[in-house]
């Protein structure tokens, strides 16, 4: 019998099933060592930021915490002496009250951080870093309208860059203190804000493009014409009470 032909393209599809198949199991090889090293890398930033965090009995205290515990110690280092200054040099009494306010939301803030730093054991600083100092000497040397203006300009400006810091805080944190701590900074940081804008010499133009570039030792105040700086008597409506009295919350289970 005569041998029957070959099917013609049977031997071609056959080979290039075999390239098909031989090309997935090479991009298999490929991309297996690339979800692997994903799958690791995600674990060991994990890690290291587990590693970041300090055990306390109310929940995890991250590097962030800590530094948040610090510049609320910082602020009411030199603000509450900035309050004091607006309650004796301010020349009106919209910026006096500011003032009142800012010695008032200190003195409160001051002994809530503290309480809390003990009971974490996180060492406090007790005195203004090199800016906060300049900022200080800046005001102490200001007479008049001119200090009015520099007040509500250095210190609407450094509240403004503090609000966002105690949101991320707040929004991050896995320690209960810390959460509490937060909940009272941002009441304390709110009012103040209000209160200095309520001073009427915040130019809002000048301290956004502050607010959008990088921090300078001192803020130049703006350039307000006297006649647009008329301070701004705060509504009769509006309540400016301090946050309550810090409560320690008890100890969470581990």
């Amino acid at each position: 019998m005569r041998p029957r032909p070959p099917i013609k393209g049977r031997g071609i599809f056959s080979g290039t099933g075999l390239v098909i198949a031989a090309l997935a199991v090479t991009a298999a090889a490929l991309l297996y060592p690339l979800w692997s090293y994903a799958d690791r890398q995600d674990t060991a930033d994990a890690g290291v930021l587990s590693a970041q965090a300090v055990a306390t009995p109310y929940g995890p205290l991250s590097a962030q915490d800590q530094d948040f515990i610090t510049r609320v110690r910082l602020a009411g280092l030199w603000e509450l002496p900035a309050g004091q200054l607006a309650e004796r040099k301010g020349t009106t009494a919209a910026v006096r009250t500011a003032g009142q306010h800012l010695v008032d939301g200190h003195t409160s803030l001051d002994a809530h951080v503290r309480t809390v730093a003990t009971q974490l054991g996180v060492p406090l600083p007790n005195e203004p870093n090199a800016q906060q100092k300049q900022w200080l000497a800046t005001l102490n040397t200001a007479q008049g309208e001119d200090f009015d203006r520099t007040f509500a300009a250095i210190l609407r400006l450094a509240h403004g860059r503090v609000f966002t810091l105690v949101a991320q805080v707040r929004s991050d944190t896995q320690n209960s203190l810390v959460r509490d701590l937060a909940d009272d900074a941002n009441a304390t940081v709110l009012d103040h804000i209000k209160v200095l804008e309520a001073t009427g010499y915040v130019d809002f133009a000048t301290l956004a493009r502050d607010l959008a570039a990088s921090p300078t030792p001192v803020p130049t105040p703006p350039a307000v014409a006297p006649s647009a700086a008329v301070p701004v008597t705060p509504s009769p409506a509006e309540s400016y009470s301090l946050p309550p009295a810090a409560a320690s919350p008890a100890p969470s289970t581990p």
